[in-house]
């Protein structure tokens, strides 16, 4: 009897173990209500309206990477070793596992547009990476994957942007 306990104890304790694992990983999830007024607050300053009504801040619970849409979309960053913050351009055009390559100066960076919705950011090498981060995902995410933004206009008409020191987006012309 006293081992039937033991074994249902240790079941039940990993049990809870791997909950609140899976929890740390579980994405923000924004009533419609909610979601409606970030998307209002994020918009970037700029006096170009064109870019206000294109520009769209996104979030990972909108599954924007769902199909291949050839939209471009803005992503901002962060460089884990001098902590600069960096916005990427990559258009959603299908080609999984190489979203974008490039040298940041210390070391590669690469994001891959993953399968199940999620921007992968890897820095080193994207094939055997020392460090990886999931947008909408772990602990950590948002210490280096800031915020994404969908560009809804012309694809001509795609603006140059920038990250401040604190990571918000503006027009490099501004």
């Amino acid at each position: 009897m006293k081992k039937i306990l033991t074994i249902l104890g240790t079941i039940t304790l990993i049990g809870t173990s791997t909950t609140s694992l899976v929890a740390c990983n579980t994405l923000q999830e924004y009533s419609p209500e909610k979601l409606k007024e970030l998307k209002e607050k994020k918009k970037i300053d700029t006096k170009n309206q064109e870019i206000r009504d294109n520009l769209e801040w996104i979030t990972p619970q909108e599954k924007p990477f769902k199909e291949v849409n050839n939209k471009y979309f803005y992503i901002v960053c962060r460089n884990s070793l001098n902590n600069a913050w960096k916005v990427f351009k990559l258009k959603n055009d299908g080609k999984k596992g190489s979203g974008l390559k490039i040298d940041w100066g210390e070391r590669p960076v690469g994001f891959i547009f993953a399968t199940n919705n999620e921007i992968l950011l890897a820095t080193g090498n994207l094939l055997d990476s020392s460090t990886e981060y999931i947008w909408g995902k772990g602990k950590y995410y948002e210490d280096y994957i800031k915020s994404v933004y969908r560009w809804n206009g012309e694809e001509q008409k795609l603006p140059d942007l920038i990250a401040d020191n604190d990571g918000n987006v503006k027009v490099k012309e501004e």
